[in-house]
């Protein structure tokens, strides 16, 4: 059986704890998946995303687009420190299509990235949406 919004996640979070420059800022721990702020910082949450089934090509292969968020947490280091965080993301995911187990990345990229105030000024929020286009075969 293959999902492709967790085939998305795990190779997302392999990228990411394979990069030096995300897991010298956050511990490769604090890299998972979950819905809620996190007990531990600095962290990167990937979101349970949504799915846009696209159905079957040629080869009887299933295609997916795939839309997840990245939530980068910090504590008592301000925004900037989640700005920083989010640059070393985005620099570990911009080599291209994601390595997907039992599947295939044709097109991978960071949509968007915003930094909102977290209620308690003590977090550092920033969120960065991508998506990904997945393919796997039936």
């Amino acid at each position: 059986m293959f999902e492709p919004t967790l085939a998305a996640q795990t190779a997302i979070r392999t990228a990411l704890v394979s990069a030096q420059g995300v897991t010298a800022l956050v511990p490769a721990a604090n890299i998972r998946s979950g819905s809620t702020r996190p007990d531990k910082t600095p962290s990167i949450i990937l979101s349970d995303g949504n799915t846009s089934l696209s159905g079957y090509n040629y080869r009887a292969q299933r295609t997916a687009w795939v839309y997840l968020d990245l939530h980068i947490w910090t504590l008592d280091q301000g925004q900037d420190a989640a700005k920083q965080i989010a640059g070393e993301v985005m620099a570990a995911l911009d080599h291209g299509p994601l390595d997907i187990t039992d599947g295939y990345c044709d097109h991978f990229r960071i949509t968007t990235s915003r930094f909102p105030r977290d209620p308690d000024p003590a977090y550092g929020h920033g969120i960065l949406s991508c998506e990904a286009l997945i393919r796997w075969i039936l």
